[in-house]
C-alpha cells in the first residue's frame, strides 16, 4: 500500500508514440510515491463503441495485447500496475474510470492545440479536467503520434 501523495495513478495511453513520454514521466513518480499505476485504453472503433466489452475486432485485439505488454514493463520496473480498456468516446470514458478506480491523480499527454477538431469535438484532455476533482497531469509531446508505441521508456 502506498503512503506516498499518490496512490493510483490514471494513466491513459493512446497506442502511440506518445506513450512512451507519459510512462517515463508515471515511472518516476510512482517509484517516488510508493504508487499504484492503473494504464487505460479507450478502444473507440467502430466496433468497440456498438458491442463494447464484447468486442473482439482485431483492434481490441491488438490494443488487449499492447496493454499488456505496457503493464508488464512497468512491473519489472518494480511498480505495481493493473490496465483495462474503455469502450467509446475517450473524454466521458476516462471521466468514468477516475470514478471506478478512486485513483487521485489522471497523468496523460496532450499535443498542444489542433483548433478546428478541438472546436468541433473537444478534446479528452479538457474534458478530463473539467470532469473530475483529483489533480490532472498533462505532459505535453511533440513526437509523432505513429499507432503503438516503441516500447522504449
Amino acid at each position: 500500500m502506498s503512503s506516498g501523495l499518490y496512490r493510483k495513478i490514471l494513466v491513459p495511453l493512446e497506442g502511440t508514440g506518445h506513450d512512451a513520454s507519459i510512462l517515463r514521466h508515471v515511472t518516476k513518480l510512482a517509484k517516488m510515491h510508493g504508487s499504484e499505476l492503473i494504464l487505460i485504453h479507450i478502444a473507440d472503433g467502430w466496433s468497440a463503441r456498438f458491442y463494447g466489452e464484447e468486442s473482439d475486432s482485431k483492434e481490441v485485439r491488438e490494443d488487449r495485447e499492447y496493454m499488456g505488454q505496457c503493464a508488464e514493463k512497468m512491473k519489472k520496473e518494480g511498480i505495481s500496475t493493473t490496465w483495462r480498456l474503455g469502450y467509446g468516446k475517450p473524454g466521458p470514458e476516462l471521466v468514468r474510470a477516475v470514478e471506478e478506480t478512486g485513483c487521485d491523480l489522471v497523468a496523460m499527454t496532450t499535443h498542444g492545440h489542433r483548433w478546428m477538431e478541438d472546436v468541433l469535438f473537444g478534446s479528452a484532455s479538457s474534458e478530463v479536467r473539467h470532469g473530475v476533482d483529483i489533480p490532472v497531469l498533462l505532459l505535453r509531446t511533440e513526437k509523432k503520434g505513429r499507432r503503438r508505441g516503441d516500447g522504449n521508456f
